[in-house]
């Protein structure tokens, strides 16, 4: 599995880059803030959502801990996703 960390994240996004990134959190979890330019998928809605998600570019998938996105990149690696990234320490370790 590819992981990226939470400061990699934000650095690339200082510079300008635009990255693909998923949010798998609940409603109520990312209520309370994601980060700048993420789409948000539940992980429970990835079997009717996945086609959202473009399979020729870098995907960084995020949640609260590093879990559920595991497990997202699982199920989408299973559907043929091959550029995925887990965020790992998820939006616990996201710098402010």
């Amino acid at each position: 599995m590819d992981t990226i960390l939470p400061i990699e994240v934000k650095d690339r996004l200082d510079r300008g880059e635009k990255l693909t990134i998923i949010d798998v959190r609940e409603d109520e979890e990312v209520a309370a803030g994601m980060i700048p330019g993420a789409k948000h998928i539940a992980l429970g809605q990835l079997p009717e959502r996945h086609a959202e998600i473009p399979k020729d570019e870098e995907v960084i998938l995020v949640c609260r801990s590093g879990g559920r996105s595991s497990r997202a990149l699982g199920y989408l690696e299973s559907l043929g996703y091959s550029k995925l990234k887990n965020m790992t320490g998820g939006m616990l370790e996201w710098p402010q």
